[in-house]
């Protein structure tokens, strides 16, 4: 048996002609998509790794700013509020208007405190202390003394103290 010869009859040749003129073809087209195609996925690419190290020096300008004024926040920290509680007045028959009437005098001598850096007032923590236990207090012809049971310092000051006979 013979494989007939092909090659001799003109219409298998214009077929297999076809077939190969078609092949380069069709691989020249693919060749020019897919050539196309990753030129735009490489230029989105870099497109968007422009993007991403813009956004990264941006957040690192943003971080260093942020530390910075957080460190500057923190240090200009200021005493907002002032808190005193006077611990045993009930011990000596105070009215609570009597309580109050205190608190509020030692407040008056601590009001120079507020706005004033919190550095500042933790620096001279014991001289505080100090104005307020040297204080006398004279009340329905007794005399006090007073002395600070609690210290806190943060944005409020609060102060625990307790009076107790001058003798």
């Amino acid at each position: 048996m013979r494989i007939p010869q092909h090659y001799q009859q003109p219409s298998w040749q214009r077929f297999f002609a076809g077939a190969a003129i078609g092949a380069v073809i069709s691989w020249c087209v693919f060749l020019f998509m897919f050539g196309v195609i990753q030129e735009k996925h490489s230029t989105k690419i870099t497109e968007q790794q422009v993007v991403i190290n813009d956004l990264k020096k941006s957040v690192e300008i943003y971080q260093e700013e942020f530390t910075k004024l957080n460190k500057e926040a923190q240090k200009k920290v200021t005493v907002q509020d002032i808190e005193i509680d006077l611990t045993n007045g009930e011990k000596y028959h105070f009215q609570k208007f009597q309580i109050e009437n205190i608190e509020r005098i030692i407040e008056d001598d601590l009001l120079d405190l507020i706005a004033k850096e919190l550095e500042g007032v933790i620096s001279n923590h014991k001289l505080i202390k100090r104005t307020i236990e040297n204080r006398t207090l004279s009340i329905d012809d007794k005399n006090y003394k007073l002395k600070v049971t609690h210290f806190f310092l943060s944005t409020t000051i609060y102060i625990e103290v307790e009076i107790s006979y001058l003798k």
